[in-house]
């Protein structure tokens, strides 16, 4: 896991590995896997498992304050995922992390997706 500095809180953003998501992927973990696109984005290409989580409401409906979250977003530069791990921080969510790689890094490694966009 790398320690990226989060800005303003005194805390590091936590993340998670490629390798070590999809491990979690492949034995069924119970985690939630946040695709943080817009809704249309999502629909049209996003990991297996994801569920789209665009705004706090989204997220308070949908999370649990004890679940193992993962949001991911397109690519290491993308700012919703960072964007939403400060909010779910800031709510008092205590398990969450950031695969900062995103559907670039899965797709580079050519992992299977889904979507509207995937042949």
């Amino acid at each position: 896991m790398f320690r990226i500095p989060y800005y303003g809180t005194g805390h590091y953003m936590r993340t998670i590995a490629q390798d070590d998501l999809k491990a979690k992927l492949d034995r069924n973990e119970d985690i939630r896997l946040c695709c943080t696109l817009s809704k249309i984005q999502f629909n049209a290409m996003h990991i297996p498992g994801s569920i789209h989580v665009d705004s706090p409401e989204a997220a308070m409906k949908q999370l649990k304050f004890d679940d193992e979250i993962i949001v991911y977003c397109s690519d290491v530069n993308c700012a919703s995922s960072q964007l939403a791990y400060r909010l779910l921080i800031e709510s008092g969510y205590k398990n969450v992390r950031r695969y900062e790689g995103g559907l670039a890094d899965w797709q580079a490694a050519g992992y299977p997706l889904e979507g509207s966009s995937v042949s």
